[in-house]
């Protein structure tokens, strides 16, 4: 087949799809987002609460989202206090509604909460996930993303000169690359060859929509003999935890009471009767990742590309990041724009990222180990946690706000996300998904440098006090370049890197 310029399969329409979808869409690429469901659910119901984290809110910010966020947020605090769960003063439920608006909620470490002063100058937000997909959705339907449902990808082939992906209808997509975003049980990954190591499960988790003949029995989280049970911060979720060594043995089969009812008495102990179940679903600390995130034609994103136990709530957001990195590359490759060696930089940035992550949700299922030498662990990180230094390294680790895509560079900045004080100018003229080329001086070999190129945006702003004279900064908010005087060295090398002038290919229309 030959390719089709510029068209990119996404396959998932989960928020990590509609979100690279989005990204593709804003540099000019033809995105079709392929999702097996109906959507009749889709955007109408999950289990659990989902933080969107410091960075992945700055992220989202550059695109004009927060005020999606903000009313999101505000509707699943209405809804929690609704609940009745909000009465007492002081108790655990309020604190945390309370952070929750105030933006001061940065998550936990194995149950260890973080908060303000934790690693991340980000707000973050909190909310029921198919409210963030909501979010994500709208705005993509604004772009004019074509989005299919019922759309099962059964498999793919990387061409050499393009991707075919093969529908479970019989029909058969053509492509110029395809990006598997299909979840932990990636068809895209399976088909596509990818190797996924890692470790097997050690755990079985289970939440579901329940009620209890007795809801005063789940007045706390309890850390029980063999494992966990939480059933405080969701009305009407129940959610268990148990160390058996193995992690669920059928992930299918409908949840029944008895089920649930025999989970929490292993993991904490409590006898007690389901009055309800409506539904329920099974989870485990399962952690792999792929080898590469790229073969040929087909890239995989979210978790596609790594899985691991949902405990510290990190996977949504690490797939989100990988959305954000991956797009506006994608596009301009996808569209003749740059070479296609600009993907290589996927998986060199985003891999030792995913990898860190699974190294610390490994750790936080051992903090969350039932016996007295993990009690003891915990006890000792709840010290090492009041240290500030201890609580800004592990909020940074939680929230991404470490990621440093150029540690070896040596100007501090470069591999940076772009520094709170620039953050409102780029949130003011990013929404496009350009790069913004931000002069703080008035220099014209700066603004020289990017005549012709219409991927760049440039800013003029003077801003006294800045240590730097010029920034470009990528369409995910990470510096890319950074001017220390009035001349404009070593800016045409990073625009030649990042965002390669149109090809002579993309001008005469591919």
């Amino acid at each position: 087949m030959v390719e089709v310029l510029g068209r990119v399969t996404v396959v998932g329409g989960g928020p990590v799809g509609l979100l690279l979808a989005g990204e593709l869409r804003l540099g000019g690429a033809q995105p079709l987002v392929l999702e097996a469901s109906d959507g009749t659910e889709r955007y109408t119901r999950s289990f659990g609460q989902r933080a969107v984290n410091g960075r992945s809110a700055q992220t989202l910010a550059l695109r004009g989202l927060v005020p999606a966020l903000e009313a999101a947020q505000t509707a699943w605090a209405a809804q929690l206090a609704a609940a009745g769960q909000e009465t007492k003063e002081g108790d655990q439920l309020a604190h945390v509604l309370q952070m929750m608006r105030e933006g001061r909620s940065k998550g936990h470490f194995g149950g260890l909460p973080l908060g303000t002063g934790s690693g991340d100058s980000g707000r973050a937000y909190m909310m029921k996930q198919h409210m963030l997909e909501q979010v994500i959705a709208d705005w993509v339907a604004g772009l004019g993303v074509r989005i299919e449902t019922n759309a099962q990808v059964v498999a793919v082939h990387d061409e050499g000169t393009g991707v075919v992906a093969e529908l479970a209808d019989g029909r058969s997509l053509h492509a110029g690359y395809l990006v598997g975003c299909d979840g932990g049980r990636s068809t895209v990954r399976k088909k596509a060859g990818f190797a996924f190591p890692g470790t097997p499960p050690t755990m079985t988790g289970r939440v579901a929509a329940a009620q209890l003949s007795d809801q005063d029995t789940l007045a706390t989280v309890l850390r029980g003999p063999n494992g966990l049970v939480n059933g405080l911060m969701v009305p009407g979720e129940i959610t268990t935890v148990e160390f058996d060594g193995t992690g669920p043995t059928e992930r299918e089969a409908p949840m029944t009471p008895t089920e649930l009812a025999d989970s929490m008495l292993r993991a904490g102990g409590m006898k007690v009767t389901v009055a309800r179940l409506d539904s329920g679903t099974r989870f485990s600390d399962n952690t792999r990742q792929a080898d590469t995130y790229r073969r040929g034609r087909v890239l995989l994103a979210g978790d596609a590309a790594h899985v691991h136990s949902p405990i510290g709530g990190q996977g949504l957001n690490l797939g989100l990041q990988d959305a954000a990195n991956l797009g506006w590359k994608l596009a301009l490759v996808a569209t003749g724009r740059a070479p296609e060696r600009l993907l290589d930089t996927y998986t060199a940035e985003r891999h030792p990222i995913g990898a860190r992550v699974l190294r610390n949700t490994r750790a936080q299922v051992a903090l969350l180990r039932p016996g007295p030498q993990v009690d003891a662990l915990r006890e000792v990180l709840t010290e090492t946690l009041a240290i500030p230094a201890a609580h800004e390294y592990f909020g940074a680790l939680v929230s991404g706000a470490d990621v440093d895509y150029a540690p070896d560079s040596a100007q501090m900045l470069v591999g940076r996300f772009l520094p709170d004080a620039f953050q409102p100018l780029a949130v003011e003229h990013m929404g496009d998904g350009r790069f913004l080329l931000l002069d703080l001086v008035g220099s014209e070999g700066i603004r020289a440098a990017v005549d012709g190129n219409d991927r760049v945006r440039f800013v003029h702003c003077k801003m006294s006090g800045a240590d730097v004279t010029a920034l470009l900064v990528r369409p995910d908010g990470y510096v890319a370049w950074v001017g220390v005087d009035t001349e404009s060295a070593g800016l045409s090398e990073a625009l030649d890197q990042w965002c390669a002038l149109p090809s002579a290919r993309s001008s005469s229309g591919g």
